[in-house]
């Protein structure tokens, strides 16, 4: 037999109603409601003495910069200049095919200061067909860019570039090109790496035929 619903004194012959929803706790009698809690504040953490305030996003810029340079045997036995790299001459029997001195890492530094930016690349502002060009200090096309960050009312923050290069190996000089790359955009040397690669045989790059340099840089607004 089935059993009868147990009616509730004085609900009319009605089951008494569940309560859903909310405020249920309130409407239940001899119940007192919950208040919410309010979310605590996490502290943050105070920057270290010295440390430069992060900027807000919207004031950094990012920039990158590439470069390639044919290498052939250096002058009088072909058209190749020494080979110079982040500043420092390097020894090897072949050399850069170029109108300034051919710095790769400091060609790739300038597009990528002035890519950051949005401004004109360095073929741009400073033309292979330009005599005060010809075997120019390619320190000078840096510093130029440099200026045009400060003109920009920009800083730079820090630089990450990688050299690719079969032969000679640049690891014997990394720490004398971080150090030139630092003197030039007048930041600490931690703040400057620089990697040296292979293109394990592959392509002119890894046949010794050329060198290429990839640099990044980060910007922030003064």
């Amino acid at each position: 037999m089935a059993r009868k619903r147990r009616r509730q004194p004085g609900s009319g012959g009605k089951p008494h109603p569940k309560t859903h929803g909310k405020g249920s706790r309130a409407d239940r009698p001899g119940i007192p409601p919950v208040k919410p809690r309010r979310a605590r504040a996490v502290p943050r953490p105070s920057p270290a003495a010295g440390d430069t305030p992060a900027p807000a996003l919207a004031d950094l810029r990012i920039g990158h910069g590439y470069d390639l340079h044919r290498l052939e045997p250096i002058a009088p036995a072909g058209p190749g200049r020494p080979l110079v790299i982040g500043g420092v001459r390097m020894e090897s029997p072949a050399g850069p095919v170029a109108h300034s001195d051919g710095d790769v890492l400091y060609h790739a530094l300038v597009d990528a200061l002035l890519g950051a930016l949005a401004l004109p690349d360095i073929g741009q502002l400073f033309p292979n067909d330009a005599k005060e060009n010809d075997g120019r200090d390619s320190a000078d096309f840096v510093k130029a860019a440099v200026e045009a960050v400060r003109h920009a009312g920009y800083r730079v923050l820090n630089v990450d570039a990688t050299v690719v290069l079969e032969r000679p190996k640049l690891g014997p000089i990394k720490g004398e090109i971080r150090g030139n790359i630092a003197g030039l955009l007048g930041l600490a040397v931690e703040r400057v790496n620089v990697k040296g690669k292979t293109h394990e045989r592959v392509d002119a790059v890894g046949e010794g035929r050329a060198v290429e340099a990839h640099v990044v840089v980060l910007l922030a607004k003064v």
